[in-house]
């Protein structure tokens, strides 16, 4: 919980998130916006002008009503000051809601930039970044940043600013109509009303913040445990899960009990205070009244100033409440708007040009952590044209080389160059757009067959779609789906199996049509009669293209122009298939130890099609020599 702890930030919340928002307020280059928050704050004022009025009109129609014997005229000003206070409110609310029609465009254009903002930022964040956090947390920072700028904008704006005007009207015309000890008894009860409201509501937050973070791991539990559902139910670990997921929402109803029990504090003292200051107001207007200083229409208008005090002070507990939560929220989401990037394109980045593919290694040192180097200085070269494969043992840094020439990671020393350009002085984009990926781990977006293929470029007509399906030995399937290439694939693409997962990740790769192709573990979903399928259509996309593969299967390297055998980051055996096994090193090893793996499932199959004619062989094959 330490990393979410951090993103809410410590400590009561600053207005550092409001000075980072006025830029979205005031946007460059959008004077119809900055034209919209001109008569926004205009219709504000007044709709505040209007308001004020409301008491001087109580006031001055009672002492109309209290004269004796009313004249006509006076009968005559009673109703033209009812019309004048009929009038007033209906302005109030004419210019109230104008303004929030008005303001609505600048509002939801600042919710819709900051949020588009983040979510883009995130995309260039590192991937080291994206490994150690957690996509649900990430998602509700995003949602709850978005939904507290909102609250901001309505709450700030809109009320807590008029609420300071208003006393300062109030307070003017107090000191005109009534007395100096009136207007400051009303002062100190909002004052103390202010404060009382400001602490309970900073002791509150903790309340808040732990709800917050139990919200958010609870939410990030569920959607681990659902997208792993078929983990889940291979061990039979729902109630585990359940257990988990009941803790965090234990955590969050304790602090949400927490958080109503203290809200009803800040509610009773709030209507102690207001009571208290109401009653002194009224005594001393009262006896201004017995000592004939005061009218009864100011002691109306004094009450009258009291209750349009009191209904927004009243909404102020809530109002500070929720702008102090959107504070929180916002910093929230603005620590991760300003996350550094890990990697990044140099000031004077220019796209990569590809003339032939030509990719050198030189030297590359790299690792995750200081502590422990994962490649050490290693050094080959993927010709034009040719196909270099890379193979060793689990843990050897064969995934990291791919992730290094994506430019996922910088290395630590060393270069890795393309046609001659390091890779670190082109922009990432361009880099990317140059090779196309067929990962070992194949994840699909919950959409439709055609929009998991069509992903390789977007924008491509069907029937390159299509072709690319074809390519891939996958379009016979595809057509064989009630709904074809309108198949939904599921959640990660559940619904497909390992191998038409794969194969739809080929299809999007040959769609995409790169100059470099990295193959990394391209196959290992496959069984054994599909895997050659798949080889032959490999085989022919990269054809006069850059080939660089990373592989488990040795049967699937055989032909590659180079093979480098990787072992604790380094390159220990190179060559190519017949001389790897002629020297009867570390290749070949791995060579025969394959070989022996592929003969056992032979003798398996036997058994298992007629366990008649080898008996008792399945009791003679030795577990361990399962591939």
């Amino acid at each position: 919980m330490a990393g979410l702890h951090t993103e809410e930030g410590e400590g009561a919340p600053s207005l550092r998130p409001l000075w980072m928002l006025l830029p979205y307020l005031w946007p460059k280059g959008y004077p119809g916006l900055k034209a919209r928050v001109f008569f926004s704050v205009v219709c504000l004022l007044l709709a505040i002008l209007a308001t004020t009025a409301f008491p001087l009109f109580m006031g001055w129609i009672t002492n109309q009503l209290t004269r004796r014997p009313p004249a006509a005229i006076a009968v005559f000003a009673t109703v033209a000051l009812i019309g004048g206070y009929v009038v007033a409110r209906i302005l109030m609310q004419a210019f109230a809601q104008l303004r929030d029609g008005i303001f609505a465009k600048v509002q939801y254009h600042a919710v819709r930039e900051v949020g588009v903002s983040t979510f883009m930022h995130v995309h260039t964040l590192s991937l080291r970044f994206h490994l150690e956090r957690k996509t649900g947390g990430l998602s509700r920072v995003i949602e709850r940043g978005t939904r507290g700028i909102d609250t901001l904008l309505s709450f700030a704006i809109f009320n807590i600013f008029p609420t300071i005007f208003q006393l300062i009207l109030f307070s003017a015309i107090m000191i005109v109509k009534l007395d100096l000890w009136i207007t400051l008894a009303t002062i100190v009860m909002v004052v103390l009303y202010i404060w009382f409201t400001f602490a309970i509501t900073r002791w509150r937050i903790r309340f808040r913040r732990e709800m917050n973070e139990s919200d958010q791991d609870a939410n990030t539990k569920a959607v681990d445990s659902l997208l792993n559902y078929e983990t889940v139910k291979y061990f039979s670990n729902e109630k585990h899960e359940t257990r988990r997921f009941d803790r965090s929402m234990e955590r969050f109803a304790n602090a949400s009990i927490q958080a109503q029990t203290s809200l009803s504090v800040l509610n009773t003292g709030q209507a102690i205070i207001v009571a208290l200051g109401m009653g002194v107001v009224m005594v001393m207007t009262a006896m201004g009244i017995r000592a004939g200083r005061f009218s009864v229409g100011d002691f109306v208008m004094a009450n009258a100033i009291l209750m349009q005090l009191y209904q927004p002070l009243n909404f102020l507990g809530t109002v500070y409440r929720e702008i102090t939560q959107a504070l929180v929220d916002m910093d929230a989401m603005f620590r991760l708007l300003h996350q550094p990037q890990e990697v990044k394109d140099k000031p004077d980045a220019k796209p990569l040009i590809v003339s032939g593919g030509d990719i050198r290694f030189e030297n590359v040192v790299f690792s995750y952590e200081p502590e422990r180097v994962v490649l050490k200085g290693i050094s080959f070269e993927v010709p034009p044209g040719k196909t270099v494969a890379i193979v060793g043992p689990s843990g050897a840094g064969k995934s990291t080389i791919s992730r290094i020439l994506y430019r996922f990671y910088d290395i630590k020393s060393g270069s890795v160059t393309i046609d001659g350009q390091d890779i670190r002085d082109v922009t990432q984009a361009s880099l990317r757009e140059q090779i196309g990926i067929v990962p070992q781990d194949t994840v699909l977006f919950n959409d439709t067959i055609r929009y998991n293929i069509a992903y390789g470029r977007i924008g491509a007509s069907e029937a390159e779609i299509e072709q690319a399906a074809r390519m891939a030995q996958i379009d016979p399937f595809i057509r064989e789906l009630p709904q074809g290439y309108d198949s939904m694939v599921g959640e990660r693409g559940l619904k497909l199996s390992g191998g038409e997962k794969q194969r739809v990740a080929i299809a999007r790769t040959i769609l995409k049509n790169p100059p470099i192709l990295l193959l990394d573990e391209a196959t290992s979903a496959l069984d054994t009669h599909t895997e050659r399928e798949i080889q032959s259509a490999l085989r022919e996309i990269s054809r006069n293209r850059t080939t660089l593969v990373i592989a488990h299967r040795l049967s699937t390297v055989v032909d590659a122009d180079e093979i480098l055998v990787l072992d604790h980051g380094q390159i220990v055996e190179r060559g190519r298939h017949a001389e790897l096994v002629a020297r009867g090193g570390h290749y070949a090893a791995m060579w025969n130890k394959q070989k022996e793996a592929a003969a056992v499932r032979e003798r398996l199959k036997a058994v298992e099609s007629d366990p008649d004619v080898v008996p008792g062989i399945a009791r003679q094959v030795p577990v361990a020599a399962a591939e």
